[in-house]
């Protein structure tokens, strides 16, 4: 059962493509772009290629069927205007961006949203109320 608390998901089909991805890059994580080029979506990485730091805001972490779980990131300024939404990732075929790890295989991730009900909200605003 997904996490009531958890911000992001993943399709089938994109998990599938990360436990591709990890076997040939290892560890892997997100950070979702706001960037103009990239529009907004989200760049999957080998871990820590991407710094984040005190300015992003650790979303969850994508349970994909290995031994490690792949961190979703995301700007605190972009987090401002997407706090009322949950994300799941997906994959769609297509050019993706090109410093995705995705970008070589003619598939490209994507977000789909939705927003969260106040039930959720509330619940991410008392978890997060003693940071």
């Amino acid at each position: 059962m997904p996490d009531p608390l958890s911000r992001v998901a993943v399709s089938g089909e994109a998990a599938e493509l990360l436990r591709r991805l990890t076997g040939l890059h290892g560890p892997l994580m997100f950070h979702q772009s706001g960037g103009c080029c990239d529009g907004s979506s989200p760049m999957c990485y080998p871990d820590g290629d991407f710094i984040v730091g005190p300015a992003d805001v650790h979303l969850g972490a994508l349970d994909v069927g290995l031994e490690r779980p792949v961190p979703v990131w995301m700007s605190k300024a972009q987090f401002a205007y997407w706090e009322h939404t949950h994300l799941t990732i997906d994959v769609v075929k297509g050019r993706g961006a090109g410093f995705s790890l995705e970008a070589p295989h003619g598939v490209r991730f994507l977000i789909r949203s939705r927003l969260v009900t106040d039930e959720e909200y509330e619940a991410y605003a008392a978890e997060h109320a003693a940071d």
